[in-house]
């Protein structure tokens, strides 16, 4: 796999490079110094990993969705400390190809997410999952106990009819509770339902990244 390391901390990126160089199937590790020279690197490696920290360079978040779309097949490894409750999780569930690694992270950290990245897997630092999953808990929530339940039946993906029959309700039941979930959300349809429950901690985050 080749390695692509955005970032502009010169130690950052030397200790990068000799952690991921031990790796038997390592390819190509480039240095960028600028996210245009980061583009071009994709362009002729467009399956490369890519280790940045977007916080130093003048990307935003935008740019890094744009980035994504237009080199699918490449992961992208945020390296970095700043990064705010919401981006983290608007970018985790935009893509599985993107990552997140703190730059507090241990080595073992370092080598599970080359690890998972190699597997197809989604990598998010621990210290992070907890962070969201605590915060996003003391939110308040406009739906009932009952529409939570089925949200988070829903998140799972269980289908009407199997909600239905783990809670000894009727199928028209469980549908007009989806319809009040959605009306209550300012929704439309199931995704966006299902969104908004990994944001507010009525699906555990780290069950729902597994």
């Amino acid at each position: 796999m080749d390695i692509i390391i955005l970032d502009k901390q010169e130690i950052t990126r030397e200790g990068l490079r000799s952690i991921l160089s031990q790796y038997p199937d390592c390819g190509r590790i480039s240095l960028p110094e600028e996210d245009k020279q980061l583009v071009q690197e994709l362009i002729h490696c467009p399956e490369s990993a890519v280790f940045l920290d977007y916080t130093l360079m003048n990307l935003t978040s935008e740019q890094l969705l744009v980035m994504n779309q237009r080199f699918p097949k490449a992961h992208f490894i945020l390296f970095c400390d700043n990064l705010s409750k919401d981006f983290a999780r608007r970018i985790l569930l935009t893509n599985k190809r993107f990552h997140i690694l703190l730059k507090d992270s241990t080595l073992q950290e370092i080598h599970q997410a080359y690890a998972d990245i190699r597997s197809g897997r989604q990598f998010v630092n621990q210290k992070l999952l907890i962070w969201m999953e605590t915060s996003e808990k003391n939110e308040k929530s406009p739906l009932t106990a009952t529409e939570k339940e089925i949200l988070k039946a829903m998140s799972l993906g269980k289908t009407t009819k199997e909600i239905a029959a783990e809670r000894y309700s009727s199928v028209y039941t469980v549908m007009t509770h989806r319809k009040n979930i959605f009306r209550k959300l300012d929704v439309n349809n199931a995704q966006e339902a299902v969104r908004y429950a990994v944001q507010a901690g009525i699906v555990d985050v780290m069950e729902y990244y597994i």
